[in-house]
């Protein structure tokens, strides 16, 4: 079920923002970029964004969670090899209940590279979110009437601030839950 909403709500953020770009779009076309089309982009952004921060710490949320419920499937299977040692070779996955125990039942590796946690779709929404804020900043500064140079500065600083805070925010979540766990059959 935890996948099933991770899907689900990475998909509902996709098809919010696929529409208001498409919405903008249109309203560009019609008003050739004019006050008409920052007037709308400044209300349709924030409401995607207000979706895409949602999804993106219910992602969070979701994944603390799911990880939760491999430590439970991991403790199980360390309760049938303690009822029935002979077991033991017949699970492929962890019975430990470690940081190891749940990598190896996530994964089946003793280690995740890279490449596995940016292809996260928590990571991938935050990337997402990140973008649409600094273009949010953008059309900001455009109705402000800033020059293109200062307002693709304004605009690039606001998307790396955002893909930083939203990262070190999620991580400190992912941290905080971390800190205090204490396994019960460590590897």
């Amino acid at each position: 079920m935890t996948w099933q909403e991770i899907f689900s709500r990475t998909g509902t953020y996709l098809t919010v923002l696929s529409a208001a770009v498409v919405a903008l779009s249109l309203v560009a076309n019609a008003t050739g970029f004019g006050a008409g089309f920052q007037t709308f982009a400044l209300l349709v952004l924030p409401v995607a964004l207000l979706v895409g921060f949602g999804t993106y710490f219910r992602l969070i949320e979701a994944d603390i969670e799911d990880a939760w419920l491999v430590i439970g499937m991991n403790r199980l299977r360390h309760a049938y090899i303690e009822l029935a040692p002979e077991l033991e070779p017949y699970f492929v996955a962890s019975h430990h209940d470690d940081a190891p125990g749940l990598l190896k039942t996530y994964s089946f590796r003793t280690r995740v590279g890279i490449t596995h946690w940016l292809s996260g779709s928590p990571v991938v929404v935050g990337i997402i979110n990140a973008v649409v804020t600094g273009v949010l900043a953008a059309v900001i500064c455009e109705a402000a009437g800033a020059g293109d140079t200062l307002r693709t500065i304004i605009a690039s600083a606001t998307a790396v601030a955002t893909a930083i805070g939203l990262g070190f925010l999620g991580y400190r979540k992912v941290r905080e839950v971390t800190r205090v766990y204490k396994a019960r059959f460590p590897s």
